[in-house]
């Protein structure tokens, strides 16, 4: 048993290694790709060319280069960190509250975020004093203020996670048509770019903004990796088994809660509200590699990461030149999915 137990986990490792490398080959296929498409290579010389710090100079075509750096490159990186962070988000979601159902979007944050940004892009359209975090930092706020109402009213009357879940819906109603009071006052500017923002664009992506959610990426997966054993006992045996086994549960959750939010807030701050990647991205990672938290953590990124970057690159080119937000083209995957999984749970749910 435990020889077979090994051998089923150096597949499943070898599994998350191979989606990597496929993920890495797949980010500079689609990178090359566009109205001026350009070569791998070229991709690859740019890259040296960064590496060295501007010391070599080895792309002749200065145009593709520049294309390549500040247009294709940044759009490709961040659509790869936005999805793996909010796949990672809803990994965590479900872990503590034990429910495959539970999302960024499900809990609130999402639509809390979209009034965060509508409230700065009306008031700040014209201030020059608001600069280019303003909008972010107001989305941030209202999408980590939504998570602690639903949070600390479930620990505060002792909900369990369906009565949490139904919370998040009713904020998630509640910002929404706060947001659409927002529209319905705002000019035609402000209503163009509220618009555009809840779709959900990778257009005009910044490397600022994708070194930012990356760093926060960085911190939050490793950290969460390290209590992937935890994580299995709270989801697999409860609060009570998880508690005899020596685990503080209450930190282990709270700590779970706060960067999930983290993660799911950053990006969304930046790029828009973009739904079902941190539902369906766990879904497919759980499906294929099992509910170890271990390996689920890791693989789920790469699951959200892909699933972020095949949206993206439809919307891209498909309707060439023109480019569908990236948030519509998941909704089209997403809502079959989710229904696949109210669906799957109707039993449980409702017996």
């Amino acid at each position: 048993m435990s020889l077979a137990y090994r051998a089923a986990g150096r597949r499943r490792a070898l599994i998350v290694v191979a989606a990597l490398i496929l993920l890495i080959v797949a980010a500079a296929a689609v990178t090359v790709r566009g109205i001026n498409e350009t070569t791998i290579g070229t991709l690859a010389l740019v890259l040296i060319e960064q590496a060295s710090f501007g010391h070599l100079s080895l792309v002749s075509d200065e145009q593709s280069a520049r294309v390549l750096l500040y247009l294709r490159l940044p759009r490709v990186v961040m659509a790869i960190v936005a999805g793996a962070a909010l796949s990672v988000s809803g990994v965590l979601m479900q872990a503590i509250t034990r429910n495959p159902l539970v999302s960024p979007y499900t809990i609130g944050v999402s639509s809390a975020a979209g009034f965060g940004a509508s409230i700065a892009i009306m008031y700040g359209v014209g201030v020059q004093s608001a600069g280019v975090y303003f909008v972010p930092m107001s989305a941030f706020a209202c999408a980590m203020l939504c998570a602690v109402c639903v949070f600390s009213l479930a620990w505060w009357r002792g909900m369990g996670a369906q009565a949490m879940i139904l919370t998040g819906i009713a904020l998630m109603y509640l910002f929404s048509a706060m947001t659409a009071a927002v529209q319905f006052v705002a000019t035609e500017e402000q209503l163009a770019r509220v618009v555009h923002w809840t779709f959900g664009s990778l257009n005009g992506v910044q490397w600022d903004a994708v070194g930012l959610c990356a760093a926060m990426l960085a911190v939050i997966l490793p950290v969460m990796l390290a209590k992937g054993w935890q994580l299995n006992a709270l989801t697999v045996a409860g609060d009570d088994v998880a508690q005899s086994l020596g685990m503080n549960v209450r930190r282990l959750r709270g700590t779970a809660i706060l960067l999930s939010v983290v993660a799911a807030a950053g990006v969304i701050s930046f790029v828009g509200v973009i739904g079902f990647v941190g539902l369906i991205g766990p879904h497919l990672a759980r499906m294929i590699i099992g509910g170890d938290h271990r390996l689920l953590l890791p693989f789920a990124a790469i699951c959200g990461a892909g699933l972020l970057l095949a949206a993206d690159t439809v919307g891209r080119l498909a309707f060439s030149p023109t480019v569908l937000p990236v948030g519509i083209v998941v909704a089209f995957v997403g809502v079959p999915v989710f229904l696949h999984l109210v669906i799957a749970r109707k039993r449980e749910t409702f017996a």
